[in-house]
């Protein structure tokens, strides 16, 4: 089946990070396709005219692979906006056809968080693969992602063995036994949700601004924390100079009401020019 997606659309550069940074397996780019089990079956989504293309055809697969492809941002308003600003106009345009992937859904992301708290997106990457294959269900190619259920059933004990710290595993365990909504974040608001997820040891304001930014793909989500956007700031904005997580996040009046998608295209600007 043919999802579409607005143009320009570049699978090849919308999908790079499942490369660059490695696989846990939940989400595999496989020989020009990408791999994800959506309700117990395995797709494999390609690019195609006007969109990608879905196999085996699936309703509900679309619905996640759309989400999982970035359909909620609003590129073209974007890009009108981003092309009054002498910086980053020439960075989105340097990007033509990138959309920015979202991870489709709650607990996985939030994992994905923990898990890359102070290290590395590809050891990370390595670290979750573990925990993927080793708890999540095996299909052809791809590993669907543990569930929250699956997690509690488990002790820090079965991480150690899979790379997480110690912290790290009782983080994952606290988030699996919590009493967190996940799914009715979506009908919260950013602080909200902020405040929500803070209320977990071990998931703090880093955290929850990478989920409003990468799962619930939140206009004024700006992760000023993140010491990735931290450097492209300062590359881009301070001559290179060094900046304080405040000093960013006073910033971010600069890229509204877009601090989410501007935050996303000067780490890909950055990865790029790097």
């Amino acid at each position: 089946m043919l999802l579409r997606i607005p143009g320009p659309y570049d699978f090849a550069l919308s999908t790079a990070r499942f490369r660059d940074f490695g696989t846990d397996g939940a989400t595999v780019l496989n020989e020009g396709g990408l791999h994800r089990v959506v309700a117990g079956e395995e797709v494999r989504v390609t690019a195609a005219p006007g969109g990608v293309a879905i196999e085996p055809r699936s309703d509900r697969g679309a619905e996640e692979i759309g989400r999982l492809l970035g359909l909620p941002f609003d590129l073209d308003a974007f890009r009108a906006w981003a092309a009054e600003d002498a910086v980053l106009g020439p960075i989105a345009e340097a990007l033509g056809g990138f959309r920015p992937t979202l991870n489709p859904r709650p607990f996985e992301a939030l994992v994905v968080a923990i898990t890359t708290q102070q290290i590395s997106l590809r050891a990370a990457a390595a670290i979750r693969g573990n925990l993927v294959r080793a708890y999540g269900v095996k299909h052809d190619l791809a590993w669907e992602f543990p569930t929250r259920e699956r997690i509690r059933e488990l002790r820090p004990r079965h991480f150690t063995p899979l790379g997480f710290s110690r912290a790290k595993a009782e983080y994952v365990l606290e988030l699996a036994h919590s009493h967190l909504d996940l799914d009715g974040f979506a009908a919260l608001d950013d602080d909200e949700v902020i405040a929500s997820i803070t209320s977990v040891r071990g998931l703090g304001r880093w955290t929850a601004d990478w989920f409003l930014a990468r799962h619930l793909a939140r206009p004024h989500a700006w992760p000023a924390g993140d010491l990735g956007l931290r450097k492209a700031v300062s590359t881009f904005y301070a001559a290179g100079q060094p900046l304080s997580i405040e000093e960013v996040r006073r910033m971010s009046e600069r890229f509204a009401p877009f601090e989410n998608l501007s935050a996303q295209f000067l780490l890909a600007g950055a990865r790029m020019a790097g």
